[in-house]
This record gives structure tokens, sequence and C-alpha cells, in this order.
């Protein structure tokens, strides 16, 4: 007993003590973490899902500040997102509201599961009306294609959801009311996309932007697999043709689901991708082709004009490896041909070396390794293991740039997916000029090899998310650089290295001659610089203040970077039920708000539920203070049975809790 009362002394001191550096603690509090110098405590959100089930949680709370901050519901948009960022956002609302769906065991109520997945569900239909559709069919053909795979992943959802949770009702779901116009939408911007593939130049592939000079890019090329692939496997077919006779006669009449010209097109699509010479010597996808001698739109047209992609833009972005991975998964499903996924995987583990990871040691390169002060080496697309953007680390990333690691993560997703169980294969096709030359494999033994070679990037997913999670501010905001050291200023040799003849219009914008593909020097603006002042400079306490700030489009990142780790890295079945259970334990950091989580830590009661509060009988302890950061709130313990809650806490030395019904420590 003495014992206690001498560490409740000792913690009411502290109090005082904190309340005292109130202000600084706070300040303290709301800078970002460094990379590798996170204390891991109870009330953080924990990310191993085998010891600590708290990555559904997180997730959530990113997602809620995602709606919460910047959806406007009465616009039925994300008013801070352009018309094709809104559509990938639109995207990975639509996969989150599948993770929720099939979560439901991990919830705390069904009841509570339904009422967030309606939620969210009702926002997405309002997506619907608030997207700028008329705009966009006057945009380029990537942006285009993004708004396909954007509905055919709602409609992915809606039938998901209505199978699992609907099947066995004699009342179908209401969502799958949504299903005819999420469709309609995907099959007419498809449909405008395809006049831009093209034959006359470099014998095949998708141009860019018709209004440009002809430019063969990744990106389109690789949308347009991904989306073609999709079309095939997962549209429902379509009976509206409006708008009548635009763009194509084919909207004239309607369109059947896995119509085989979805499939022929995906198949003729990666056959030229595959044979266009656009991997570097790491095995990472460069951004594109111009034509060299076509200074213009339609300049040197004539008989002795060059046709041939022969000026190539050597820049490598994060989302030109990603968008091709849902592409290849596709086309296994759809052919069996087991060399798609090979490829895939290939990809992925050339775009894990070039972060600096080693997955034979399943951990940082050897010798590479960085403890938050001084940054790694860079390896062509990240550091120290960390995914990251050239235009990181001088916080020039223009609106485009921040979007693009959110999308690698979330078609990794998709290509990690469990298999099915029976492939979609049209055997009249297979034998055809397009397709591959080998026959199916054993769909068994595919998906165990599958699954094997996934579970190698596990450790590489756990270690992005933790390095995006150390960029939350205390609005609970991601940041753009998930690997920003501690101190306040980068390294003069922090900047990602380009390689020779990049182009970065993706953050500089497109440049007048497309010719001139030399490196690009940048005018950084004044947001992007310190503060000047007459005693010196004053350092931005916040590396991912700088620049552009937290954005719709980095939040967007954060939530599918922790999709990406709760659907890849699987609990046993028992920790995944245990929202069922009579006893349950209750995460604080599932409850209560980023801020609080980062500023302080509550001892009292813990009410349990969706919305649950923390009443507090005694102090408040400021959370941020040196000496008070090893003192951390644990999580609960509801009993439906006996409607009790119990709170304990941890100081480094022996447990103290509260007790409900004693009402004391």
């Amino acid at each position: 007993m003495r014992r206690l009362q001498a560490l409740l002394i000792l913690v009411w001191m502290l109090c005082g003590v904190a309340v005292v550096r109130g202000a600084s603690a706070l300040a303290d509090s709301e800078a970002q973490q460094a990379l590798g110098r996170i204390e891991t405590t109870r009330d953080d959100v924990v990310l191993d899902r085998v010891n600590h089930p708290q990555t559904l949680p997180a997730l959530l709370a990113a997602l809620e500040v995602l709606q919460q901050e910047y959806f406007a519901l009465w616009q039925g948009l994300w008013p801070t997102s352009i018309d094709w960022t809104s559509a990938v956002i639109g995207t990975y609302l639509s996969a989150a509201l599948t993770t929720i769906s099939t979560s439901y065991p991990s919830m705390p109520s069904t009841k509570g599961a339904d009422n967030l997945l309606n939620k969210y569900f009702s926002q997405l239909s309002a997506s619907y009306f608030g997207q700028d559709a008329f705009s966009l069919r006057q945009e380029a053909y990537d942006d285009m294609l993004w708004v396909v795979l954007g509905w055919l992943e709602s409609i992915k959802f809606v039938q998901s959801h209505a199978a699992t949770h609907y099947g066995g009702e004699e009342e179908a779901w209401h969502g799958e009311q949504w299903a005819p116009a999420f469709a309609h939408r995907a099959r007419l911007f498809w449909e405008i996309a395809s006049q831009g593939w093209d034959t006359s130049l470099c014998n095949g592939g998708m141009i860019w932007s018709p209004y440009l000079v002809p430019y063969k890019n990744a990106i389109t090329n690789e949308l347009w697999i991904a989306a073609s692939i999709s079309m095939y496997l997962y549209f429902p077919g379509d009976e509206n043709t409006s708008p009548f006779g635009y763009p194509s006669p084919a909207m004239d009449s309607p369109a059947i689901a896995h119509d085989p010209k979805y499939l022929a097109a995906a198949i003729e699509a990666y056959r030229w991708l595959n044979d266009s010479n656009m991997t570097d010597d790491q095995g990472l996808y460069v951004d594109g082709y111009h034509v060299s001698g076509r200074s213009e739109k339609g300049s040197n047209n004539d008989s002795k004009s060059n046709t041939k992609c022969d000026s190539r833009n050597e820049m490598v972005y994060t989302y030109n490896q990603g968008v091709l991975l849902s592409g290849q998964r596709g086309l296994y499903e759809a052919s069996g041909a087991r060399s798609y996924l090979e490829e895939g995987h290939k990809l992925v583990e050339d775009v894990i070396a070039a972060t600096g990871w080693s997955l034979k040691h399943d951990g940082v390169i050897p010798g590479d390794e960085t403890d938050g002060h001084k940054l790694g080496k860079w390896h062509g697309l990240g550091r120290s293991g960390v995914l990251e953007e050239a235009c990181d680390a001088q916080a020039y990333c223009s609106q485009n740039g921040q979007t693009f690691k959110g999308i690698f993560f979330h078609h990794l997703t998709l290509f990690c997916a469990p298999l099915p169980e029976h492939l979609v294969v049209p055997g009249d096709l297979l034998p055809s000029k397009h397709a591959k030359n080998e026959p199916p494999a054993n769909p068994h033994e595919v998906r165990h090899w599958h699954d094997k070679t996934c579970g190698r990037y596990r450790g590489w997913i756990k270690h992005n998310a933790e390095a995006a999670l150390t960029t939350r501010n205390a609005e609970g905001k991601f940041g753009m650089w998930w690997g920003a050291p501690l101190h306040s200023k980068p390294d003069t040799d922090a900047e990602g290295e380009l390689p020779s003849d990049a182009v970065d219009y993706r953050n500089q914008g497109v440049p007048e001659q497309w010719r001139d593909t030399g490196r690009q020097t940048r005018d950084l603006s004044k947001h992007n610089r310190d503060f000047e002042t007459r005693g010196g400079t004053v350092r931005i306490p916040d590396l991912n203040d700088r620049g552009r700030g937290r954005t719709v489009e980095t939040q967007g990142g954060g939530v599918m970077v922790l999709r990406a780790l709760w659907e890849l890295c699987p609990l046993p079945a028992s920790a995944r039920n245990q929202g069922h259970r009579h006893s349950r334990r209750l995460s604080v950091a599932a409850q209560l708000r980023p801020a609080t989580l980062l500023r302080e830590c509550i001892f009292g009661i813990v009410t349990p539920g969706p919305k649950a509060r923390a009443e507090t009988p005694g102090r408040r302890i400021i959370f941020g203070a040196p000496r008070l950061q090893r003192i951390t709130l644990l999580s609960g313990t509801h009993h439906r049975d006996s409607s009790t809650t119990s709170c304990s806490a941890e100081t480094g030395s022996p447990m103290i809790a509260w007790d409900p019904r004693e009402k004391q420590w």
C-alpha cells in the first residue's frame, strides 16, 4: 500500500511539472517524430497485427480524417482535389469500404460496423454526382481511365458486400441499386479513352493526351491495361445507351459482361508495353517516349517522318510501378498464365530494392541503417527502406506527385490479395496471336506460391506504414515525406537524384519543348523555403509542412499504406474474431482522436464503444514532456455481463490501476 501511495505522489509531482511545461510539451508533441526513434507504447498505434491487432483502428482513424476534414457532403466531392486525384480518392474510399465489409468480426459491433459502412457509402454515392464528368471527357486519356478504375472498384465493393452479408437474405442490399449507374460511367469513359490507342506511331500504344505532342507514357498504357482487364472481369453490363452516338457507335447498343474485346485490348496493350523497352537498369518503369522530330501536334506527318518512339524520358515515379500490378493480376485471372504474376513479383522486388530494403535480410540493406538524424543513401525510389518520390526531400511535389505513393500501395494490395478459387479462362481466346503461349497453370499451386511470395513483402510494408504514421500531426493528418529526418532542415544531399535525360513534368509542369530532355532546374516557391529574419534563418519545425503541406492526397496515401498492412499481413483467425467475444480488449488508440494520443495520457475509466471517452477521476497528465513519455495508458477490458470497465497505466515500474467499484487507485 505504501508503495502504491508513493507512486501516486510521484505521478502527482510529475503532473505539476507537466502543467508548468505544458506549452512547450504540446509544441514538441505536435512536431513529427523521427523515423527510427519512435518509442512504441501501448497507446500508440502498434502495427504488428499478430501481437497488437490495432492496424484496423489506425486505418479507420485515417479514413475518418480523410472524409471529415477533406470531403464536402453538400458538394459531393473533395474540394481541394483536382479532377483526376478526386477520382483516385474515390477509388480509395471504395477499397476501404471493402475492407470494412470484410472486417466485421474485428469491429466492436455489427450494428456499429453497418452504420460506419453506410455512412461512407452514402458519401461515395454523393461523389458520383459531384464528379465533373463533362469536364473529364475533355481531358487527357489517363484522367479518363482513373474514372474507369474508380467506379469499377465501387462495383466490386457493392457486389462483394451484397454477397457476403445479404447472400441468403430475401431482401437485397440497398446499395445494389447504384451498380448500373457506376457501370455506365465506367463504360462511357472506357469507350472515350479507347480513342487514345494509336498504331500510326511506335506500332501501337496509348498516347497520353490528344492536346499535346504525341507522348506514349507508361502510366496511360498501364491504366489502359488495368482498366481493360477490370472491365472484362468486373463490368456487369450496361443497357444505358446515353449519350447517344457519343463518343463512338459502340455506345448506341447495350454492353455485355465479360466482353472479349476488353480482354483482347488488355492483352494487346500488355504485349506492346513489354516490347517498348520502357524499363531502366533497375527494372523500374521510366515515364515514357516521345517521337523525335515532332515538335508540335500534327507536324511532320509526311511519309518520310519518324514514327518510332526514340526519345525516352528517364523520369521514374512510384505510381508507374504500381498500376501495372493490378493489370497483371487480372490478366492471370483471365488467362491462367502464371508468367503475368511472375513478372508482377519481379517488378515489386525491383521497387523494394530501389528503396534500400533487402528481402533476403527482411530489413534495411546492411550498412544503410539510419538513426533518424541522418538520411540514408538514395537508391532510386527511396532510402532506408522507405518509398519516396524524388520531390519529397525538397518539398516541390505537386498535387500530382502527392498522390503517387498511395496509388502504388493500392495496386500492390490488389495484386497480393488472395487469388480466387476459379479462374475466368476463355478457351477460344487463349490460342490467339495476342495471348501468351503457355497453358493455364494449376490454380491451387499458383495460389500457394503467390501467397508465399507476397508474404515476403510484409516486413517492408510494415516498415513503410510505420514511417507514414510518424508524419501525422496533432490533427491526424499524414505528411508526404514518410522518411523525413528529425532535424528541421534537410541535408544538402537530401534531394533524390534524378537520372540524366529525366523531365519531372508531373511536379514541375509540362515543358514547352519536350525534345529538351535535360534535367530541369527547380525554382522553389517561397512557401517551400525557410523563413528569413534579421536574426538569421528560422527553420520550419515540421518538414512535412513545407511545399503544399498535408493535403487530401497525402492523407489518401496514409490510408492506402495502412490498408495494405491490414489486408496483406493477416491475423490468426482467433485474433480476427476477438471483436465478438463476451470479454474483449479495447484499443484506446482506436477510440481517442490522434491529437489526444499525441498530447496526453489520461488516467481514468474508458467507456467502450465507437465513441469511447475518458472520464478522469484524477489528474490529466500532459504527454510530451521528456520525463513523462514512459507513462502510457493501457487498454481496458469490458465485460458485457457485469458492465464494468478497468483501466491501467504503466510507468516503467509497478502497475497502478483504477478500480471502478472501489473508485480509487
